[in-house]
């Protein structure tokens, strides 16, 4: 261990950093788009799915291959001596393509890992001693002592697999039916044989995945003697027909989906015991319009299932017996416009109490339920994010938060009970953390304004945390040039209605001289559940950038998250309206700065903020002197039903916030140079969106240009394409904005 490399980590994360000021000089090396997205990256390869094994002995993760950023193996590192190696090396296994199935395909495209080639996902044995491994459609167990064993070997696709409890049988879906295998005989077992056509078990549904944060339709008891299993009937949903038109062709695939204001697959719960019993049917209420939120298991014999209305205004924590499927409502939250789905529901060791999330105050705290009633944990006028791990034995509780600021995620610690909170990771930057089940051993993910994100392992015993050392690698390309990295300016500025506070960070090109003005690359999201401007490290994108003579300036408004609930609220039925005027009022500000060319603001955004480009430009035409909207909405109807009901509420019965934040309707008032982009099989915003809008322009007389991707989803991922893309935005740009000043 050498103490010279630690003396330099620990001020990012255990002490006041750097805080972020003017840009410094320019790199010695310019960047280049090339080199921006060849191999290797120029900060390394950072590792994934981060995981401490159960007895605390290894930590694992998933490193990308040198040669090839978008293939993952599994590597494991000892924690007491720090020795690591490659557990598992996926071409060894499976060297030829994967012949994935569309429903494989379409979960990791709701996982944003559809490019992603290799080992996407795995798992600790209870002991710590192997890892349970989906490849390319198939399952290997991979003891940390031995060769890699394999479970399955079948032409289908295993998707979903996972470990019991207390690790006596793997289950994973197969044709749509759910089944359990001996890890160590092989034996395996069909838990359900019903499904097929449109009937599933065991799998989450395409909203659940999309929208609610929920990957798995399987939920093992602690004892393995049971688990749960979601059942997915399609039949009520709609068929949109959808062109993946590709280089080599085009598929034409009837996806079923969801449509805001359209039927929602019916989904149930029955709970499946391992000796063969018939199937227990849980009680989720007579109106079967719902949303299966959630479901954890209290106790060996009572689960509790989280379940949602379909207006997302009500939701009931249902405390079912697991051998009647007999449930009740232990506890209601309820919300005036909606409520947001966690993770932070954590069973303690008596069977009986849990921890939970709440935003009843406004803000989301920890809440103690103790059989019969809810006690606060945390209070305050700031939101806690996740509870990361409780430690009964000490009575405290880990968990990450933004307590200071809203750009500053944090680790804190605090009494089980309630009591002060503790804050253990330093001001001036963002930590993403991973803890085991009692907190006592972290992997964190710390970056700031001014240094990439480093990976350490920690540990703590109830007082500060000791660095243990650094598991990413610290000898990355971009590191010769941190020293002329330039951050951003952080402040505020206030919002449309003259009283709110909003973030925003700036960042000016290196060697502007006195009297120059800048053009300006203005990037966008601004929806909901997505923050931009953080006390973090920024892409390499924004420096190559600046160096081109950009400065770069993004702004957080009302309804973007972790300020509380009244700070999203203004965008209840009424999207693509607070979020435009707060991006008018930063963008007036922005023009009055030194150094920055008002004439010269480009505008770019994907997704949702694809669709905010297209609406500020339609409805403040001349405002910005170009945009690129990327695979953008355009019409809210063509959207899915949990996200946009959420916000908009049911068209079905009330299509005017539809109508109202429809692009299509203002096609006619578009007078700044636009490009659209958008991949043709994109299966989460569809192609029709812009399709939907090209035809309303053109129908208007109004010119824009377009650049398409074949084969492409809603994510352009793979690097030779993203240069591609950022050659076609950049040219655009510089013809239409930045040339425009010489």
């Amino acid at each position: 261990m050498k103490r010279p490399f630690l003396s330099a980590l620990l001020p990012m994360l255990l002490v006041a950093a750097v805080p972020a000021g003017p840009a410094l000089a320019q790199p010695a090396q310019p960047l280049s788009l090339d080199r921006l997205f060849a191999n290797p990256p120029l900060l390394g390869t950072p590792p994934r799915a981060l995981t401490i094994a159960p007895d605390g002995r290894h930590i694992a993760w998933l490193q990308p291959r040198a040669d090839d950023q978008l293939r993952y193996d599994l590597w494991v590192e000892e924690v007491s001596s720090g020795a690591r190696r490659m557990a598992v090396d996926s071409l060894a296994l499976s060297g030829g393509p994967a012949n994935l199935s569309e429903a494989e395909l379409m979960r990791r495209e709701r996982a944003r890992l559809a490019s992603v080639r290799g080992i996407v996902d795995y798992h600790w044995s209870p002991d710590g001693r192997a890892l349970l491994v989906p490849l390319d459609g198939d399952i290997w167990m991979a003891p940390l002592a031995g060769a890699p064993k394999r479970l399955t070997d079948t032409d289908a696709t295993e998707i979903d697999a996972k470990l019991s409890p207390k690790g006596s049988r793997a289950s994973f879906v197969r044709d749509q039916n759910l089944f359990v295998v001996d890890p160590v005989t092989g034996r395996e077992q069909a838990l359900t044989t019903g499904g097929g056509g449109l009937v599933s078990y065991g799998v989450a549904e395409f909203v659940a995945q999309e929208e609610m944060g929920r990957m798995t339709g399987q939920w093992w008891a602690p004892d393995d003697r049971r688990i749960a299993v979601a059942r997915v009937d399609e039949t009520p949903v709609k068929v949109a027909v959808r062109a993946a038109i590709g280089s080599s062709g085009t598929q034409v695939t009837e996806q079923r989906y969801p449509f805001a204001g359209t039927p929602n697959a019916l989904v149930s719960l029955e709970i499946h015991s391992i000796s063969g019993d018939a199937p227990v049917q849980v009680d989720l209420g007579p109106d079967r319009d719902i949303y299966l939120a959630r479901v954890n298991w209290l106790n060996p014999d009572q689960l509790i299932v989280q379940r949602q209305t379909r207006d997302q205004k009500r939701l009931d924590l249902l405390l079912v017996e697991a051998a009647t499927g007999k449930s009740r409502v232990l506890l209601t939250e309820t919300s005036a416009t909606w409520i947001n789905l966690h993770d932070s529901l954590k069973p303690l060791a008596d069977g009986k109490r849990f921890l939970w999330a709440s935003e009843r105050s406004g803000f989301r705290h920890l809440y103690l339920w103790d059989g019969t009633t809810l006690s606060p944990v945390t209070s305050g006028q700031w939101p806690v994010d996740e509870l990361l791990a409780v430690d009964e034995a000490a009575g405290t509780i880990l968990f990450t938060g933004f307590r200071e600021t809203p750009m500053e995620k944090a680790l804190y610690r605090t009494r089980l009970t309630g009591g002060a909170v503790a804050r253990l990771t330093a001001p001036g930057g963002w930590t993403e953390s991973v803890a085991d089940k009692s907190g006592s051993a972290l992997l964190l993910t710390g970056s700031t304004p001014a240094q990439p994100a480093t990976v350490v392992l920690a540990t703590t015993a109830g007082g500060p945390l000791e660095i243990r050392r650094q598991v990413s690698r610290a000898d990355f390309p971009y590191a010769a040039s941190l020293s002329a990295h330039a951050a951003p300016r952080y402040g505020t500025l206030k919002a449309a209605d003259g009283k709110t506070d909003i973030h925003y960070a700036l960042t000016m090109p290196p060697g502007l001289k006195p009297g120059e003005r800048a053009p300006v690359f203005f990037e966008i999201y601004a929806g909901p559940g997505v923050r931009r401007v953080r006390h973090a490290f920024g892409t390499m994108l924004h420096q190559y950038l600046l160096q081109q003579g950009w400065a770069v300036f993004q702004v957080e408004g009302r309804g973007t998250p972790d300020r509380g609930t009244a700070f999203e609220a203004p965008i209840h039925l009424r999207l693509g309206f607070p979020e435009v005027d707060d991006q008018m009022a930063a963008l007036g500000w922005l023009k009055a700065q030194p150094g920055i060319d008002p004439g010269r603001v480009a505008i770019y955004g994907w997704s949702y903020g694809g669709y905010m480009v297209q609406r500020l430009l339609t409805k403040h035409p001349g405002a910005f002197a170009a945009g690129v909207s990327g695979a953008p909405v355009t019409d809210w109807r063509l959207y899915d039903t949990h996200y946009t009901e959420r916000y908009l509420g049911n068209p079905a019965t009330d299509p005017a916030p539809y109508e109202a934040g429809d692009v299509t309707r203002d096609a006619a008032a578009l007078a700044d140079p636009l490009l659209i982009i958008h991949g043709l099989a994109d299966d989460n915003v569809v192609f029709d969106h812009s399709a939907r809008v090209m035809a309303a322009y053109q129908k208007a007389g109004r010119p824009f240009e377009t650049m398409v991707y074949p084969g492409q989803t809603h994510a352009i991922r793979d690097p030779a394409l993203q240069q591609h893309l950022w050659r076609t935005i950049l040219t655009f740009l510089d013809r239409e904005v930045k040339a425009k000043g010489r």
